[in-house]
């Protein structure tokens, strides 16, 4: 199978972890809002640190985070950050944790005006990044152009995550006619 040259130019024992996330979740559509939040949720963790230490750590996230059910982690209370600053198995930044709570509420909001955050999202595509990106910092906490760019490439909203010559690109172009980059 022909990979994206990021795929191959990672080291071997990188290559596994990231073939999984290539093959079946980058680019592809979301449908469900908590999925949505949580791939939200993992770009930002991922500002500064590499995305291998996010998609080893995913599993945990989960865990921590209630499988990212938008509502229980709206009502996250003082002793919900604690624990999630103590967990050794997520990424423990303070402004993350913060960032995580406030934007579940956000979304919330948004699930409220417009029924679901995938239907916010559907109802501004398409848009260029940098749009993407200023209603993202009206809308949101954390979100920097880079955490906006991949987020939304990596749920079918911007061209560009495989190589036109990745076969998992022809797969993602099948998955939704969006894709404007064929």
């Amino acid at each position: 199978m022909s990979y994206c040259t990021f795929i191959n130019s990672l080291q071997p024992g990188e290559q596994s972890v990231h073939k999984v996330y290539h093959d079946n979740h980058y680019g592809f559509p979301i449908i469900d809002d908590d999925e949505l939040f949580c791939r939200l949720i993992l770009e930002i963790n991922q500002a500064g640190l590499s995305w291998t230490t996010i998609l080893n750590k995913q599993e945990n996230f989960r865990k921590a985070y209630h499988n990212f059910n938008i509502k229980k982690v709206a009502a996250y209370k003082e002793k919900d950050i604690e624990r999630l600053l103590n967990d050794a198995g997520i990424i423990r930044n303070k402004l993350k944790v913060n960032a995580t709570i406030e934007n579940a509420k956000s979304i919330l909001k948004l699930q409220k005006e417009m029924g679901s955050f995938k239907k916010w999202l559907d109802h501004h595509h398409p848009k260029t990044k940098e749009e993407w990106m200023k209603l993202f910092k009206q809308t949101f906490k954390f979100t920097g152009g880079e955490i906006v760019n991949e987020f939304l490439m990596s749920t079918g909203y911007l061209p560009g995550a495989h190589d036109k010559d990745c076969a998992v690109h022809k797969k993602v172009l099948k998955t939704k006619p969006r894709w404007n980059d064929k």
